[in-house]
């Protein structure tokens, strides 16, 4: 059994899986938020809880919005800042007396998908996540993609190729930058560019009520969504001419956009280095349980205890 936790900002999920990937059980709980050893107790209340109402021990796989530094091992890159700077990995290991597998939760999301999701079969799967960050996993061979610095897949911090000049020199980020790709393709990404858009006075809607003002026919809201498609094709012809993925999956709430993953292969056309496109879009297979069902497959079934 395979047991995965997907640890957020707001809620943190578990699920038990069995050798085929069947859902024995899930549950879900409010984040202890800014409590280190709170979110310690919590996570470990929900493993032991799953084994004992399930009469079995499970191996262990963690998905947080962070990573371990590969020089301190440590957290970093988290925003849940109460991680930061933690041996989160060995002190959930030495609570629950075993070992743990932690990554982040964009590669758990890819790693779903290319296990058993859109991506099943790929040789390498790229997985995207377009929601209140935007962020990005790649899984080649169903083994996450880590690197030396632990960053592999980070798309949403490299500046938007091709740059039109009103989109130099872009918005800032909280990163340092400006023009960064999270920038225009997040949901407040969106809601900023609606609201700059021509035509509009400067409304702060949400993404979700642009998307479905576009699809009620408002102009405005529909030119923003152009935009947006417009540039999340320039953004994922970069990956595609670095990466060359067999697929790309689309994750978060902006993946929801009705026929996105239909209209973007057309466009990449346009940017990528080749005479053909080959790679394919889907949306993820597994939506929201994506994350927590990549940290359960963190353990290879050779792997698993």
């Amino acid at each position: 059994m395979r047991i995965g936790v997907d640890l957020g900002g707001t809620k943190i999920e578990a699920i038990a899986l069995n050798s085929d990937g069947e859902a024995l059980l899930r549950r879900r709980i409010p984040t202890p938020r800014g409590d280190y050893e709170g979110t310690l107790r919590a996570i470990t209340g929900l493993v032991q809880g799953i084994e004992e109402e399930l009469g079995r021990r499970g191996s262990l796989g963690v998905g947080l919005p962070g990573a371990l530094s590969p020089a301190s091992g440590l957290v970093k890159n988290a925003n849940s800042t109460w991680l930061i700077g933690r041996p989160f990995d060995r002190d959930l290991a030495q609570a629950l007396a075993r070992p743990v597998r932690l990554a982040n939760d964009a590669d758990c999301f890819a790693l779903s998908e290319a296990v058993d999701g859109a991506g099943t079969g790929a040789e390498i799967v790229f997985g995207v996540i377009l929601g209140t960050g935007v962020g990005g996993g790649i899984v080649v061979r169903q083994r996450p993609l880590r690197g030396p610095n632990a960053i592999a897949g980070e798309w949403g911090h490299n500046p938007l190729p091709w740059p039109r000049d009103e989109e130099r020199p872009g918005p800032a980020c909280y990163c340092g930058q400006r023009g960064c790709i999270e920038t225009f393709l997040s949901g407040p990404g969106l809601t900023r560019d609606h609201a700059e858009g021509p035509g509009e006075s400067g409304k702060d809607l949400t993404a979700e009520t642009i998307v479905a003002r576009a699809a009620a026919g408002d102009g405005p809201a529909r030119a923003a969504l152009d935009r947006y498609e417009d540039r999340l094709a320039r953004a994922l012809a970069h990956v595609i001419n670095i990466l060359d993925p067999d697929i790309v999956v689309l994750g978060g709430g902006l993946s929801n956009i009705a026929g996105l993953s239909q209209t973007l292969p057309a466009r990449l056309s346009a940017h990528v280095f080749s005479d053909r496109v080959d790679t394919r879009i889907a949306r993820a297979r597994h939506g929201d349980s994506g994350g927590v069902r990549g940290a359960a497959w963190l353990w290879p079934p050779a792997l698993v205890p």
